[in-house]
């Protein structure tokens, strides 16, 4: 049977486990489950995975890694170690039904500069996209660009709507965005160029805490709509 996956290096200290070309919930399904079952075993020289829509980054410390006999590079032993896990695979086995992660967001307004222009150029009212946006669960496929940024897939084509051509220079912490068919939050205040139709008062980047972030990859956000009041309560709460 031919592997679903793909190793890659990454230089001489990193292996990219590519497992498909397109995204969908199915091909990250693998990524989470292959990145729990290394957390939970890792290999002697494993140091963290990263892991991404359609792959995972594995990262190991060269030094710390004894390659045995019959290998001609650390990098082939590593995939080999890669492969036994991939093949004993059980991590969907012992996976929890997906935990869903509330976001209380104030859609609009000065909260939600873009919110008019995205009902606009999608023939809805704003209410309608306020409707679909916080009507289903979506998947976090990724995080990146700025610490906590979470990369959210397969919101609805009806309100799918291009990057604004000209980026902000600051958009405020919590900020929600649509770029085509990807929902996201910024973490931290920083140029942007997603169309902002929300913010929440949640804290998605704290660098005193443990976790650090608070979302990850494989967990699921549904977005509720807040009124101005309860967005400062909750921000004063956060404060």
């Amino acid at each position: 049977m031919s592997k679903s996956y793909t190793f890659y290096p990454l230089g001489d200290s990193a292996v990219l486990i590519q497992f498909a070309d397109f995204v969908s919930e199915k091909v990250h399904s693998q990524v989470t489950d292959m990145t729990m079952r290394l957390e939970r075993e890792p290999f002697m020289g494993w140091i963290e995975c990263i892991p991404s829509f359609t792959s995972i980054a594995v990262y190991y410390d060269y030094h710390k890694i004894e390659k045995p006999d019959g290998f001609d590079t650390v990098f082939a032993y590593v995939c080999s170690m890669l492969e036994q896990r991939m093949e004993a695979n059980t991590a969907a086995e012992n996976r929890k039904p997906y935990e869903v992660v509330d976001i209380p967001v104030c859609y609009g307004g000065e909260f939600g500069p873009d919110l008019d222009e995205v009902a606009r150029k999608n023939h809805l009212s704003p209410l309608d996209v306020v409707k679909i946006h916080s009507g289903q669960d979506y998947l976090i496929y990724a995080i990146g660009f700025a610490p906590g940024f979470p990369y959210v897939g397969g919101i609805p084509e009806q309100i799918a709507t291009q990057r604004r051509k000209t980026p902000r220079l600051r958009i405020p912490a919590g900020s929600v965005g649509i770029a085509g068919t990807q929902t996201g939050i910024y973490p931290i205040e920083t140029p942007g160029g997603w169309q902002i139709i929300g913010r929440t008062p949640l804290a998605l980047f704290r660098p005193g805490a443990e976790p650090p972030t608070l979302l990850k990859s494989g967990q699921y956000i549904r977005f509720r709509p807040i009124q101005a009041e309860e967005y400062e309560r909750l921000r004063e709460v956060r404060l």
